[in-house]
């Protein structure tokens, strides 16, 4: 596999999960990376592990759903490093009800910090990677949500699905500018994100956790395992050091076997 010397990558909700593991593999193979949170102290905290062990990092609050900050952000980013060839949009929440009793500005908050979000910062990336047709890679952080529908999910699948849209419409717009754009679709993975949802869903379907985790979380799967954070951030390693556009516009399922396509 190839190196990330001298690549940028600009990694959001770096601070924990699965962008903070991605943010660190990629600093181990050579990429300096920009730790974005909603929560500076975090960010700065995690940047500072990756420069202790010896990679690039620097901190950046950012607000996913603010254009403002998502455009300065990014720009802080250009600045300190001199370029941007990666963006991993990863920042996200869950919230989890009944069509029925979900709140609608639940709802809108799920879709602009999963969809706004992946917009606002693919557009703001762009600004860089299109210049002089210098390209760049961006991969959104989907679901197999992004694939399948579950209950009490309505905002999450609509929003992962969504991405979909968004990656294969800048495949196709970005490659003029030698960018192109992936979606990772990760099955279940034991995330702070996911711990919470286990005792929500027990709550709102009458079992017991270990069922919601049996029955619910991992009964698709064909070993019965939780994919790993380790799993989608060499899957993300793969992807930005793929040697053509090849796999531009597609969605990369990483689920145990949950959902095939």
């Amino acid at each position: 596999m190839a190196s990330l010397d001298g690549k940028v990558a600009l990694i959001t909700g770096a601070a924990s999960g699965l962008g903070k593991a991605i943010a660190e593999l990629y600093a181990k193979n050579g990429a300096a990376v920009a730790i974005a949170d909603i929560n500076q102290q975090a960010a700065d905290a995690t940047a500072a592990e990756i420069t202790a062990a010896g990679g690039k990092a620097i901190g950046i609050a950012m607000d996913v759903t603010d254009e403002a900050a998502v455009n300065a952000g990014t720009d802080k980013v250009v600045a300190a490093f001199g370029h941007l060839d990666i963006l991993i949009s990863n920042a996200g929440v869950q919230i989890i009800n009944p069509i029925e009793q979900f709140a609608f500005a639940d709802w809108k908050k799920m879709l602009a910090i999963h969809l706004d979000g992946g917009f606002l910062t693919t557009k703001a990336a762009l600004k860089h990677m299109y210049k002089d047709d210098r390209g760049g890679i961006v991969i959104y952080m989907g679901s197999v949500h992004s694939h399948e529908a579950s209950k009490l999910k309505s905002a999450y699948v609509t929003a992962k699905h969504g991405l979909l849209g968004l990656a294969r419409t800048l495949a196709k717009e970005g490659a003029a500018h030698n960018v192109r754009s992936h979606v990772i679709c990760p099955g279940f993975v034991r995330t702070p994100l996911v711990e919470k949802q286990i005792p929500e869903q027990a709550k709102e379907l009458g079992i017991s956790e270990a069922e919601v985790i049996k029955n619910v979380m991992l009964s698709d799967t064909v070993d019965g395992v939780f994919t790993t954070v380790e799993d989608i951030a060499q899957t993300a390693l793969y992807l930005a050091t793929f040697p053509s556009a090849a796999l531009t516009g597609q969605s990369i399922v990483v689920s145990h076997g949950w959902y095939m396509q």
